[in-house]
């Protein structure tokens, strides 16, 4: 073989071995991430659990992240680009997002992380045996009744609690059911007011004052910071399901351990990319609660919070 035919054949296989090198690499599995709102703080923690799995984003696994951005009608729209752009799991958080994944599509896997009460709204037939292509966290039965007792025990004389829930979430019914079955063992009068997204909530607080409210709950699927905005507006103790809330400037939350819930989203989608089918993946639920307090609004507030109340708490934001 002549010289020049050498180099040229040598320099041809230079360039495509890596083309063939590149073409054998295996496809990434793309996780769909579906949130309603602000991402933070769920994003952060199931990609942490995704790394004690060993997944490395960019290496072994790669996203598509959605958020609506406090708008739930552009939930479905968001599902829907994740079904096209086919990815292999769509992990939604919290139970709108869910339901919006669910109309979506039936085929691929749907991993809850977390949602509320997922039996009654029809996300699943079981927790032990969920059916269908959902599975995942199921937030815990009639946790949102807590959130009464503690403005009793921090504020022994309210007479009137405002419940700002979220007329597009399919758990809202359950929500604002069992806070109004707790209002009437605890002899609390209960306003309930449905939005459907931030732009109501400047009426909805006017409501409350109109009302006389003593305190307010929002809905953990409603968007915090304006809510806690007009709460401080309007010197209203404000409270919540979500820890994020005290931590942003509310006065306090009981709520599931969210960090850990997040993280143990990573555990599903490890488990169905190896092979295992959502309908027999157990549903799970928290096992671990924590109480959270801000001394710096409570103090704004002109609010004495007890010493003992203050033991109770896992966190104090000052």
């Amino acid at each position: 073989m002549r010289r020049r035919q050498f180099i040229t054949l040598l320099g041809g296989a230079a360039v495509t071995w890596p083309l063939a090198a590149r073409a054998q690499q295996p496809k990434l599995p793309r996780i769909g991430v579906l949130v309603p709102a602000n991402p933070e703080p769920f994003w952060s923690e199931f990609r942490a659990g995704l790394s004690q799995h060993g997944y490395i984003e960019g290496q072994s696994i790669a996203f598509e992240l959605r958020s609506a951005d406090g708008k739930p009608e552009r939930l479905r729209g968001l599902a829907d680009e994740l079904v096209l752009l086919k990815v292999d799991i769509i992990v939604a958080s919290l139970t709108p997002a869910v339901t919006a994944a669910r109309h979506a599509t039936t085929e691929i896997p749907i991993v809850m992380a977390w949602a509320g009460d997922p039996i009654g709204t029809g996300l699943i037939s079981s927790l032990a045996r969920p059916g269908g292509n959902i599975t995942g966290l199921a937030g815990p039965p009639r946790l949102s009744e807590k959130s009464l007792e503690l403005i009793r025990d921090v504020l022994p004389s309210t007479r009137r609690v405002a419940v700002l829930a979220n007329a597009a979430d399919p758990f809202t019914r359950p929500y604002v059911e069992q806070i109004e079955d707790a209002g009437r063992i605890l002899g609390i009068a209960i306003q309930t007011i449905r939005v459907r997204s931030a732009d109501e909530f400047d009426s909805a607080f006017a409501a409350m004052i109109n009302e006389q409210a003593d305190a307010a709950i929002v809905q953990p699927s409603l968007p915090r910071k304006p809510a806690i905005d007009l709460a401080l507006k309007h010197r209203l103790p404000l409270l919540s399901g979500s820890p994020q809330l005290p931590r942003e400037g509310g006065l306090m939350s009981y709520s599931i351990n969210q960090n850990e819930m997040y993280r143990r989203a990573a555990f599903y989608v490890d488990r169905i990319l190896r092979g295992a089918k959502p309908a027999d993946l157990p549903v799970e639920q928290p096992t671990k609660f924590e109480l959270v307090v801000n001394l710096r609004t409570a103090k704004a507030l002109g609010l004495t919070i007890p010493e003992s109340f203050l033991l109770r708490a896992n966190e104090l934001v000052e």
